[in-house]
């Protein structure tokens, strides 16, 4: 990873990142954690600028939000409860947890969706509630922008600082994104463990 990213960066510019970042939203292999800081240093040295940068990213990653937006949006929420109804011992997910999260989301959707894309591992999957609960489309998408732009733009400039650190920030990034991921997976596991165990009694 460490001898493809660069390269990909400089060869195809603001294209690799809008590319990095869209891919990130369906498979997190390079974190926006890596990409970001990684364009930003590159901008400082071969002329690409930050702005430039943090729009790409910006816009490669909302492509895949609202991809997953509409996604949600076309299943709806009475599809995804029957879904749950059907599924939920594998997916672990309760109708009662689906329904808190609803009353939730339309209490504070706007809140969790801005908030939410700067949050690792959050920032795709916000996309589904709100698609699920038929957030108004604009809303969704002025608020992700936000978001999104925040996140990628502080990304970008914290990696035009680096200069020859930039293996700093990669030690210790990717690490947690990764850490993030396993934890909601280990969650999962734990979750569907103890629902068979309870049911074993």
């Amino acid at each position: 990873m460490a001898d493809f990213l660069p390269d990909f960066i400089r060869d195809h510019g603001y294209l690799a990142v809008f590319l990095l970042m869209w891919v990130e939203t369906f498979f997190p292999i390079f974190p926006s954690e890596l990409v970001m800081p990684l364009s930003g240093l590159i901008a400082t040295q071969n002329g690409m600028s930050l702005a430039g940068v943090a729009v790409s990213g910006a816009a490669g990653a909302m492509t895949g939000s609202v991809t997953w937006y509409w996604a949600a949006r076309a299943l709806g929420a009475a599809r995804f409860k029957r879904l749950v109804t059907r599924y939920g011992r594998i997916t672990t997910v309760s109708m009662h947890e689906v329904e808190w999260l609803e009353r939730w989301f339309h209490r504070l959707g706007p809140v969790l969706v801005l908030v939410g894309r700067v949050v690792p591992a959050v920032r795709t999957a916000i996309s589904i509630p709100a698609g699920l609960v038929a957030m108004p489309f604009g809303r969704f998408l002025l608020l992700s922008a936000i978001g999104t732009l925040v996140s990628t733009g502080l990304l970008t400039w914290l990696g035009s600082l680096l200069g020859d650190h930039y293996e700093a920030i990669e030690h210790y990034a990717g690490p947690v994104s990764t850490g993030i991921v396993a934890a909601a997976f280990l969650l999962w596991l734990t979750r569907l463990v103890l629902q068979f165990v309870r049911r074993g009694r």
